[in-house]
């Protein structure tokens, strides 16, 4: 199951209008980049009557209750059902002291939602959604806090993203240092994506699971001579296949068309170097020789489904939690169906990294008498207890560990399958936008023996590209980059479509691509990248 991160520009008419609903009057919100030394935030707090942190494990150093009177803080959330009166709203109050106003609207109608609280002014104590552009925006006019002038009094932050990973503020923050989102960390399963194969086919035709390109190549002539009417290979990403297996090759990352070549320490245009030719070349053969889809740029998820069931292909990339999906589609039918996570294609022999850190759902504090209260709350649910709450629950209460160390939750017995729907619905967990750390051992990383036999294939030879930097661009760079990219990303799938399947097109097309590359700005995109990564390195 994925999250989805909430996306869709505000326009700039709401900047406005916040910053209008802020300003005037005694209790107006000073930016936190101008507070007098006298008023900067410290680590002390008023103390509670009691510390009851050791009740609940590992807090990370943040003291529990968080306040010693009655606080409430309004919490805008994405969830289909109301929540406060669930577990976790009523556990965060025992805990901390603080009484939770969850505010949750559906993820098809949160944004619209979010549009018009911010147009009104009357933000919530803690909320998520904005652009990250926008968030800067609002964020140096002062309606939002800058979460690591805080640090001091938020322990989990400060250990996890200024002594660990200081790259976090360079690469998120603006052009002050000043960071406006509180990060999601170790969220990522190690291995979602990747190439699978049909096991049962292989296994019947005698043809080993291949562990290079070259072995790749001659399964899939084998699996053709005994499924003539077969293209073993289907896709159902259209171009995005460029990007998918360019990792194989060394040219892909989270910034694609953009990679960065490690050897060299310098950003390159993907769909102009060598390595992409080679990949296209490659393509090229597979096309040519019948094992490579004819329909690989056009199939719908309906149409490739229908191929991989029907004995019509055997060989795709796609998502891991589809091994089991085929397979209880077609049980009935195929019982012995068996699809398995495969080794990488290309010369790298490598897959994607997912990141460990992740800033991009915008949770953010706003700027009022409330804020350190937001921010310690959200330090607490960083913290290893509050994180084992937040995606497990209560032990004891909840959920117990069985002998494995898995989550087993008596009260949903009779639920098939519990994962992190169900737990929202039921208990108000992994409500989107509150769980900032989850814990490992929550059923989200219950792997069915397909998904974990893909885990351990990659993780156990560490098989993963390297994580290119995480560039933070200025205002004018991002325009840049907003009119090149789209045009440069659009031409390079049209050319590099007409070089696969077009026989004629060879090394003279090649190079004349790569001279249309560079007027339509691929060196000019390469050189924003590049600047930004100076800025980056000088920091």
């Amino acid at each position: 199951m994925n999250r989805k991160h909430l996306n869709g520009a505000l326009v700039l008419t709401l900047l406005t209008s916040i910053l209008a609903a802020c300003s005037g009057g005694a209790s107006e919100p000073e930016p936190a980049a101008e507070t007098p030394a006298a008023e900067q935030p410290t680590a002390e707090t008023p103390a509670a009557e009691e510390d009851t942190s050791s009740q609940y494990g590992d807090t990370g150093g943040i003291k529990l209750p968080i306040v010693d009177e009655p606080t409430t803080l309004t919490w805008m959330l994405v969830s289909e059902n109301p929540a406060n009166d669930k577990l976790i709203a009523k556990e965060i109050e025992k805990r901390t002291g603080i009484t939770l106003d969850l505010q949750t609207y559906s993820s098809t109608t949160y944004q619209d939602r979010l549009r018009v609280v911010v147009a009104s002014g009357q933000l919530p104590d803690i909320f998520h959604g904005l652009p990250f552009a926008e968030l800067k925006k609002i964020g140096q006019q002062g309606a939002v806090v800058a979460i690591n002038d805080y640090a001091d009094m938020l322990p989990n932050f400060k250990k996890l993203y200024i002594d660990e990973n200081p790259w976090v503020v360079k690469s998120y923050g603006d052009e002050a240092g000043k960071l406006y989102s509180w990060p999601i960390y170790n969220m990522n399963r190690d291995v979602n994506h990747g190439w699978m194969y049909r096991k049962d086919i292989f296994d019947k035709l005698g043809i080993p699971e291949w562990t290079n390109t070259d072995e790749f190549y001659e399964a899939m002539k084998k699996v053709k001579e005994a499924y003539p009417d077969s293209f073993p290979i289907a896709s159902k990403t259209k171009d995005g296949i460029f990007r998918d297996w360019g990792y194989g090759w060394g040219v892909s990352g989270a910034s694609y068309p953009m990679y960065y070549d490690e050897a060299a320490k310098t950003w390159k245009f993907a769909p102009a170097q060598a390595e992409f030719k080679d990949m296209l070349d490659f393509m090229k053969k597979l096309y040519n020789e019948g094992l490579l889809d004819p329909e690989f740029l056009t199939d719908t998820p309906d149409s490739w489904t229908a191929k991989l069931t029907t004995d019509k292909a055997f060989v795709t990339w796609d998502w891991i939690g589809r091994l089991d999906l085929f397979y209880n589609q077609v049980k009935d039918q195929y019982p012995t169906y068996d699809m398995r996570y495969a080794n990488p294609v290309g010369p790298t022999g490598n897959v994607r990294t997912l990141p460990k850190i992740d800033v991009n759902f915008g949770i953010t504090v706003a700027n009022n008498d409330k804020k350190e209260i937001a921010l310690k709350l959200l330090d607490y649910l960083t913290s290893p207890s509050g994180a084992a709450l937040v995606t497990l629950g209560v032990e004891g209460e909840t959920f117990n560990f069985d002998a494995d160390g898995k989550p087993v939750y008596p009260e949903l017995a009779d639920v098939p399958l519990v994962d992190i729907k169900v737990l929202e619905d039921k208990y108000g967990l992994w409500l989107e936008g509150m769980y900032l750390n989850p814990d490992r051992r929550s059923v989200y990383y219950n792997f069915t023996e397909k998904e974990q036999e893909a885990q351990d294939k990659i993780v156990s030879q560490n098989k993963f590209e390297a994580l290119d930097p995480v560039l933070n661009f200025s205002d004018d760079e991002n325009a840049t980059i907003a009119e090149l990219q789209v045009t440069l990303m659009k031409e390079a799938a049209e050319f590099s479509a007409k070089y696969i399947l077009d026989k004629a097109y060879g090394d003279a097309q090649w190079s004349e691509w790569q001279q249309n590359a560079e007027k339509a700005g691929a060196s000019q995109l390469t050189e924003v990248f590049n600047a930004a990564q100076a800025r980056f390195e000088s920091q």
